[in-house]
């Protein structure tokens, strides 16, 4: 049937590699893992950590962050196979094309579409609000008009600062993968630099006694913590979405999917750790919690560090999933599903420049007018969703792919791929009515776009027989 036709792995390496203006092979494994890092360490383990200790888990939130762990190790390793396998941009809509058609990887585009448009938008409201607070520290205060999403009640119509940096993230981008991965790697060591400031400085304040009781809402209230810090994980799907400028993409893929997610979870066990050993849980249901457990042991001076650390953070996440945004729109639009000025190459810069701006006025208007009360459920579904498909499409992928020898390979198949299925399906289950409903919705005007315009664009509709252009 038409709304299944796929393309093999060959003919999308084939098409990735005939265009006139390529797009640029400037990064490597370092570059990869620091965007993977630079993408998941950010609104998650500043914003998400006390939230989920103080409603969710409590003490246990360290057995939620490895819950969540879990699962986007079982799914990263699926990614690692793919992006090793299909080194062409466009992450996991691209290896949905090759193992269940166009119509599935149309959902998973529009899905991901969701995933990093508004979580690019979330993310620049907490920009936002972390810069107006270092601003205030200063005695500089914005006028209420201009400093949140449009709320005539509390007086703000318009998020200037969000959109402000959304402006100077995009200005970057456009000049091209390796300038923004170098600008990112300088953000991710002052990061890391941050947080490892907290675990040595608040190692010392620890009190056992806080860990008591350790599951103070039960499991269930542990299985929810898992859904809620899952935002946390969101990032290094992003890292697949830059395969076609990847020098050696079937070593250097793996490693930066794979390194980024370990360093990041063992980086949020030890966090939330040392979190819920210094405040009680039931204090940490605060915007800034880590800055907050600093100044509940009078060491203010590191939480000033911590709001640097926390705006650093959070622009490193910003700059990779407008990257991703980007880029995943170039593949959907090669492929005639979205209009043709989405793949549109600068010829002196190698990157799709117009396409980066046409992102950022969709964002923008997301951030700097629309309050985004449910936002990081609803990121969550549509993340959990491709995590999904790409592990039943490794399963796919082993039956019908003959491997080349060269690249990564899941290990314990068929095991792996499904124990990431289920861990990922169970922690959807855990997520609200209300998110599903949103999810659907956006589905449902996802199916229209593609039956009055993809359907009859679609490259695959109007090629020869062979399949090829």
């Amino acid at each position: 049937m038409s709304l299944f036709r796929k393309k093999s792995i060959e003919q999308l390496l084939l098409e990735a590699g005939k265009k006139e203006i390529k797009l640029k092979k400037d990064l490597g494994a370092f570059d990869l893992s620091m965007l993977g890092i630079g993408a998941i360490i950010g609104t998650g383990i500043f914003v998400l950590t006390g939230v989920a200790a103080a409603t969710h888990a409590g003490p246990a939130l360290i057995i939620s962050f490895i819950l969540s762990g879990l699962a986007c190790v079982f799914a990263a390793l699926c990614y690692a196979e793919f992006a090793s396998t299909v080194p062409v941009s466009g992450s996991a809509y691209t290896y949905s094309y090759a193992a269940f058609g166009e119509l599935i990887a149309w959902i998973l585009g529009w899905v991901l579409i969701l995933e990093y448009g508004l979580a690019s938008s979330a993310v620049a409201s907490g920009w936002s609000g972390y810069f107006q607070g270092l601003l205030a520290g200063f005695g500089i205060h914005i006028p209420t008009a201009i400093s949140s999403a449009y709320d005539p009640a509390k007086g703000t119509y318009i998020d200037v600062p969000a959109i402000f940096i959304l402006l100077l993230i995009t200005l970057l981008l456009t000049q091209g993968a390796k300038k923004s991965a170098r600008f990112n790697a300088i953000m991710v060591f002052i990061k890391l630099a941050v947080i490892l400031l907290f675990i040595a400085v608040g190692a010392w304040y620890v009190e056992p006694a806080n860990w008591t009781p350790f599951m103070p809402f039960g499991f269930s209230g542990v299985t929810t913590g898992a859904a809620t810090v899952f935002f946390a994980y969101i990032g290094f799907d992003a890292v697949s979405t830059a395969a076609e400028e990847v020098k050696n993409p079937q070593r250097n893929m793996p490693i930066g999917i794979i390194v980024s997610l370990l360093v990041c979870t063992v980086l949020y066990i030890v966090v939330s750790l040392i979190l819920t050993g210094i405040v009680p849980y039931d204090q940490l249901n605060v915007k800034n919690p880590v800055a907050f457990a600093l100044n509940y042991i009078h060491q203010d001076w590191v939480a000033g560090f911590i709001s640097v650390g926390a705006i650093t953070g959070i622009t490193t996440v910003l700059l990779v999933m407008l990257y991703g945004q980007t880029r995943l729109f170039y593949a959907i639009s090669r492929d005639g599903l979205l209009p043709k000025v989405f793949s549109k190459v600068d010829k002196k810069k190698q990157t799709p420049v117009v396409n980066s701006w046409i992102t950022f006025v969709m964002v923008a208007i997301f951030a700097g007018v629309v309050p985004l009360n449910r936002l990081a459920e609803l990121v969550n579904i549509g993340t959990l969703f491709a995590f999904m498909t790409v592990s039943i499409g490794i399963l796919y992928l082993r039956k019908h792919h003959v491997p080349t020898g060269k690249g990564f390979r899941v290990p314990f198949v068929p095991a792996i791929p499904i124990m990431a299925f289920l861990f990922c399906g169970y922690l959807a289950t855990r997520l609200p009515a209300a998110t599903w409903k949103g999810f659907l919705t956006w589905l449902a005007i996802g199916l229209v776009v593609y039956f009055i315009y993809g359907k009859k664009h679609s490259v695959l509709n109007n090629s020869n027989p062979s399949g090829r252009e």
